[in-house]
């Protein structure tokens, strides 16, 4: 996919706020987004001289995706960014990669929000890599 490239990286943690404070004092990075669903919170935050981002993502308990944490292991996600997510959707199907429906409802591989459009795949050993753009137009 030569229409893609890495946005960021995204780490599961066990206490949110104890994570944001941690990384923004230590590292002073800056906030850039936050969003919250019913079983989780994820906070992006930016490298103030770099630009590159980390993702803080928890996971409310009896959650799908909480699991038991071991420290170590807890890469989320990676975040790529992909110029047109449809035309990437399709062209994942010619390729024969699954869209995993990862935190989307069963039938839904796209979601879409105000800022964003996203799906999930998996690489071969079952890592999740979350694919999306951000339109500039969106349809009606």
């Amino acid at each position: 996919m030569a229409d893609a490239w890495i946005s960021y990286f995204g780490i599961r943690v066990t206490n949110l706020e104890r994570s944001l404070e941690f990384y923004t004092r230590l590292l002073d990075l800056e906030v850039v987004s936050r969003g919250r669903s019913s079983d989780s919170e994820a906070v992006q935050l930016r490298d103030r001289q770099s630009g590159q981002r980390l993702e803080l993502n928890w996971y409310a308990p009896g959650s799908p995706y909480a699991g038991p944490y071991v420290p170590g292991e807890g890469l989320d996600h990676i975040g790529i960014e992909v110029r047109d997510l449809p035309a990437t959707r399709d062209r994942l199907q010619e390729l024969g990669i699954e869209v995993a429906t990862r935190e989307l409802p069963s039938d839904q591989d796209v979601w879409v929000s105000p800022e964003f459009r996203v799906l999930f795949i998996k690489d071969p050993d079952g890592n999740f890599l979350e694919l999306f753009d951000v339109p500039k137009v969106r349809p009606g």
